[in-house]
């Protein structure tokens, strides 16, 4: 029992000085601001959200519980859940991230060199630097593991040639984790994790426009790209764990995304609809249909955010994710596809906007969300996919003969 007081007694006076330094520090023209995904859409922060980006880089808190020596936080998890209560409390969003904080950066901490880390973490940390993905290739997504990509032993360094696809943000990248093979004779047991220079000649970015109107992702091609040796992670030939892993790392952040879809330029969805619809003589939204939707909406938006806390609060301390993330990342897909499906329906045909003054920006926004939203659900490993390593890893039932 006085442990426990203790452990709550430390855990308010970090709460103070986390609230202190945010008061200093957050500046409150970036409220509801997600500066971190400007910036991996290719925007370069200036300003305030600069400002906020140097002083939680330098702080380590956007990477709060990343070891202190590489410039992480060093807090415990329950710490960071203390950190992330106060910044919600005043509307304050981490400047740092990207795939270097959400999948690279904790494959590397587990898996890379003291070299590796120490060259890579502190800029990830700082959101110096910038990370793409090279796994899935025209013939190879759902068999990731058929991937053609080669790498060639010459000595000094590996000679890589082949075809990534799907390569999201690779025109910002600074630099690429990558899947290749590099032992034709086997499969799994033939591919090997390398990080890739993008400025390294040889390299080809080709983007690829959505229905959504952007380009996130990219085609990317290898011609004799040469790779020195030290930047193969892991052993040789042992990539496909560490690439299994990451995908974890990865779909724990996708699923972290789906409940925290709860508002659009500052304004709930709840207050949206009545903006839209109209109220009611008690000030309830008009139509009861549609609030009985949005109702059960916002209620499985939140039991699937309370379902991840407790999740995180209940995984031990020296572990990461699991094969449970492929629960929430087809439950956070389906939370965010069905907000975006009901802010449309709420805007009624001011929500079909693509462009021109008929339109609010935030109408023009919804449009746009919805249809790339529609990606959701295929990558990060598509639902179906999911499905198979829940039955397989979690429920235990055999493989189809």
């Amino acid at each position: 029992m006085a442990a426990l007081e203790a452990r709550e007694s430390e855990l308010e006076s970090f709460r103070g000085e986390a609230r202190d330094w945010l008061a200093k520090n957050f500046p409150p023209s970036l409220k509801d601001v997600d500066v971190a995904m400007q910036v991996t859409g290719g925007w370069k922060p200036t300003g305030d959200a600069k400002l906020w980006a140097e002083r939680m880089g330098a702080k380590g808190w956007g990477t709060p519980t990343w070891p202190k020596q590489y410039g992480g936080g060093g807090l415990s998890k329950e710490q960071a859940r203390v950190l992330l209560q106060e910044m919600g409390r005043i509307g304050a969003r981490s400047p740092i991230g990207g795939m270097g904080v959400m999948m690279f950066g904790p494959t590397l901490l587990e898996y890379g060199n003291e070299e590796q880390k120490s060259q890579h973490i502190p800029k990830i940390v700082t959101g110096e630097i910038r990370w793409c993905q090279g796994y899935s290739e025209p013939n190879a997504g759902s068999d990731l593991a058929a991937l053609q990509t080669r790498a060639e032993d010459k000595g000094d360094h590996f000679l890589v040639n082949g075809q990534k696809i799907w390569t999201s943000g690779a025109q910002y990248a600074d630099w690429c984790f990558c899947l290749v093979r590099t032992d034709k004779t086997r499969k799994h047991e033939g591919i090997s994790f390398v990080l890739i220079d993008m400025r390294t000649p040889g390299i080809e970015v080709r983007l690829i426009k959505l229905i959504s109107g952007n380009s996130p992702f990219c085609e990317t091609f290898f011609t004799d790209v040469k790779v020195p040796k030290e930047n193969l992670v892991g052993p040789l030939n042992g990539g496909w764990t560490i690439g299994k892993r990451l995908l974890q790392f990865e779909r724990a952040g996708l699923g972290g995304g789906g409940g925290s879809q709860g508002r659009m330029e500052g304004r709930s969805l709840e207050q949206m609809a009545k903006d839209y619809v109209g109220t009611d003589e008690r000030g309830r939204l008009a139509d009861t249909d549609l609030r009985g939707r949005v109702t059960q909406h916002l209620m499985e938006a939140r039991a699937f955010t309370l379902t991840l806390q407790r999740a995180q609060a209940e995984s031990k301390s020296n572990q990461g994710p699991s094969a449970a993330t492929s629960i929430m990342k087809n439950a956070g897909a389906k939370v965010a596809q069905d907000r975006a499906e009901l802010t449309l329906e709420i805007m009624g045909h001011q929500g079909m906007g693509w462009e021109g003054d008929a339109f609010t920006p935030e109408e023009i926004v919804a449009a746009r969300t919805w249809l790339g939203g529609k990606a959701v659900t295929i990558y990060g490993g598509s639902s179906e996919i999911q499905n198979n390593i829940i039955a397989k890893r979690i429920l235990g039932l055999l493989d189809h003969q």
